[in-house]
């Protein structure tokens, strides 16, 4: 039990030693930061803002939109139109998964997720061709999907034609459909 107080002696003695104070003698602590030069400022000027209201030349024309474009019911002609009215429901829960791609000749792999992407959902291809290789995300909007590239440009259109399959066309016309 002796052998243990004085071990515990000498490691108090330790550390204590440890603490000693030390010089600062060679540390400078002063900041040797010039101070910037005063620079000369223009004149202010002030006047009356125009009233809002009533001078609206100050105020560029409200822009014009194709509802059909914008909606990209228009983005194929008729075609989309009709698989627009005939197009039923989409909920982003049932797209999430894999899907067989069938673009044109080729075919190829589609990956969707609900993971957030900008204004959409994280989404991928595998062994696509053209334009569907840049896809980075998709969305629902209304009761079509919006396949998107990586900058969330729309790179394709596409309604629900029956339980397990969609149906639509790329910006460049192309026919898409994927499949479960």
């Amino acid at each position: 039990m002796r052998i243990h107080h004085v071990a515990g002696g000498l490691m108090m003695a330790l550390a204590l030693a440890g603490c000693q104070r030390t010089s600062m003698d060679s540390v400078n602590t002063q900041q040797n930061i010039t101070p910037l030069q005063a620079q000369p400022i223009g004149s202010v000027s002030s006047s009356q803002l125009p009233d809002p209201t009533t001078d609206t030349s100050q105020f560029p024309e409200k822009p014009t939109t194709d509802t059909a474009m914008a909606t990209g019911t228009g983005v194929a002609g008729g075609a989309a139109d009709t698989a627009a009215a005939t197009a039923l429901d989409v909920t982003k829960e049932s797209m999430v998964g894999n899907w067989r791609v069938a673009s044109g000749p080729s075919s190829c792999d589609m990956f969707l997720t609900l993971t957030n992407l900008g204004s959409g959902s994280r989404g991928g291809t595998r062994g696509c061709a053209g334009e569907l290789t840049t896809m980075g995300s998709w969305e629902v909007a209304g009761k079509q999907v919006v396949l998107k590239d990586r900058n969330g440009n729309s790179i394709a259109r596409l309604y629900k034609s029956a339980d397990a399959r969609f149906d639509g066309t790329t910006n460049s016309g192309q026919p898409v459909s994927l499949s479960r």
